[in-house]
């Protein structure tokens, strides 16, 4: 009778891992397609609001063919939920925030995947798998050293008797497409438990992580007891746990060029074979590829490793044993004083605390003494009025001052008034010099401007200006006239101006 409630205890555990809960959940159908749909081997994450996105536009299109859907299910909605369920594992990328799948979905999409692919239950070739495997398991678990020496021996006169008749001649036995079938279904599912190993290995690393930050923050600890700690549980990581030892082993492929090579060209080699071409090219990809599954398997890892080492690291650095106990000390007293004070207060006693503590007046010798050269009157200044330039008249500054625009409008309505002068241009030429200087130009653009004269204006003349200094400039300017209209309203911002 106890055995059942054991195995009823253990087999109710297994249902309430985030595996088995996926594939016994009522949306099971729709997460595990839209996680096939959206991760691959290539893509092994996706930013966070991409995929609320993506999801989105599959929900839409499930929706338009009539298939049932979670009520008010949303995309965002959807990924917090299976973040929550331990299937999507959410962090922070080079981009930003991104999901990834967790160990717990890798693995329900791998038996989803060996349930839909065609396999066989029983062959040659696995049959021959398991006895291999089996012998040579046995050759190294035996202590006779009579008993191995005698099993190398027999392989040794296979080997042997298989390469003298090659050697003389012998044809090659290839594989049939059905063996080499087999045998290529049992190494897909010997690849395909890897990312899923390799997953396994990167969140135990970041669980560790996060308790060793922990154990820093609560301080209950030495630094030296959580670095032993670190070591011990990353040795036992690696060393006792099938994935950590999965994860080893494809480092030491990785660090071994020569074996790289050679695994690269066995999984050529067998690609070449006829059988390959019975295979879906999603598929050969995918075998192909081993070699950057087992590489990016491990960088992650190792990015993860690296991550909590650049924690310990900071933190040894940073750590100042005395000022935190001095800090230790300070809120020590704090509390104490905070008891004694609770004992004799009211419930709703305060008391004033001063933020920012006042300034503390200390004694100190003076660091800088009595120089009479400090106190001395700076020297005289040098008389230099006999260098000084010449200095300017009236009349020359007012040369550089702005228009004449009181002697412009003066100017404007004595020429036009006699009825001799026909545009503008031809009253500035033959004004005196001092009026016809650049800025008076742009004093008489000013001056008609404000009578419309310049509206009707589609021709040019020649204004030829006087500088102060006696150069002479000429100006293409809008030809421009004044009627008797524009005279009185001349007049009239004469009488404004004075």
């Amino acid at each position: 009778m106890g055995e059942i409630r054991g195995e009823l205890a253990r087999t109710r555990d297994s249902f309430e891992r985030p595996t088995l809960r996926l594939l016994d959940s009522k949306w099971a159908p729709l997460v595990v397609a839209i996680f096939r749909s959206t991760f691959s081997r290539d893509r092994r994450a996706a930013a966070s609001e991409r995929l609320h996105a993506q999801v989105d536009a599959y929900l839409d299109d499930l929706r338009t063919v009539g298939e049932t859907l979670p009520p008010n299910a949303t995309g965002r909605s959807l990924c917090m939920q299976w973040t929550r369920d331990q299937w999507l594992y959410r962090a922070d990328g080079n981009d930003g925030p991104e999901y990834s799948l967790t160990s717990h979905a890798l693995e329900a999409l791998d038996l989803v995947q060996s349930m839909s692919r065609e396999r066989a239950l029983l062959s040659e070739s696995r049959l021959n798998t398991i006895l291999d495997a089996v012998r040579r398991w046995a050759l190294e678990a035996s202590p006779d050293a009579d008993a191995r020496i005698e099993r190398l021996n027999d392989q040794i006169r296979e080997l042997e008797a298989e390469r003298d008749r090659l050697a003389a001649g012998g044809a090659v036995e290839v594989a049939s497409t059905d063996r080499m079938l087999d045998g290529y279904v049992n190494l897909v599912d010997l690849i395909g438990q890897l990312p899923s190993d390799f997953k396994r290995v990167e969140e135990s690393v970041a669980q560790m992580h996060r308790e060793i930050l922990r154990d820093f923050r609560e301080e209950d600890r030495r630094v030296s007891e959580v670095l032993d700690d670190y070591l011990a549980r990353q040795e036992e990581l690696i060393r006792s746990t099938p994935e950590g030892r999965a994860f080893d082993g494809a480092f030491v492929l990785l660090r071994d060029p020569a074996l790289m090579l050679e695994f690269d060209q066995n999984v050529q080699a067998i690609l070449r074979h006829p059988f390959a071409a019975y295979l879906e090219p999603g598929d050969v990809t995918e075998f192909r590829g081993a070699v950057g599954l087992i590489r990016q398997g491990t960088k992650d890892v190792l990015s993860q490793r690296h991550r909590l080492t650049a924690t310990l690291r900071e933190h040894i650095v940073n750590h100042d044993v005395l000022a935190e106990r001095e800090l230790d000390r300070t809120l020590r007293g704090i509390e104490r004083e905070l008891v004694t004070w609770m004992e004799t207060a009211g419930p709703r006693v305060t008391v004033d605390v001063e933020l920012i503590p006042p300034t503390v007046e200390v004694g100190h010798m003076r660091e800088r003494f009595y120089d009479p050269a400090s106190a001395a009157p700076p020297p005289p200044l040098e008389n230099v009025a006999d260098e000084a330039p010449e200095a300017l008249t009236l009349e020359q500054i007012r040369q550089q001052g702005g228009p004449s625009l009181s002697d412009l409008r003066t100017a404007l309505t004595e020429a036009f008034a006699t009825g001799d002068t026909d545009s503008v241009g031809q009253m500035f030429n033959e004004l005196p010099d001092e009026l016809r200087r650049p800025v008076e130009i742009l004093g008489l653009l000013h001056v008609v401007s404000r009578l419309d004269a310049l509206e009707g204006a589609d021709d040019t003349e020649v204004f030829k200006a006087i500088r102060p200094g006696g150069e002479h400039r000429e100006f293409l300017v809008p030809r421009m006239s004044l009627d008797p209209e524009d005279l009185v309203a001349l007049h009239e911002q004469t009488e404004e101006a004075q």
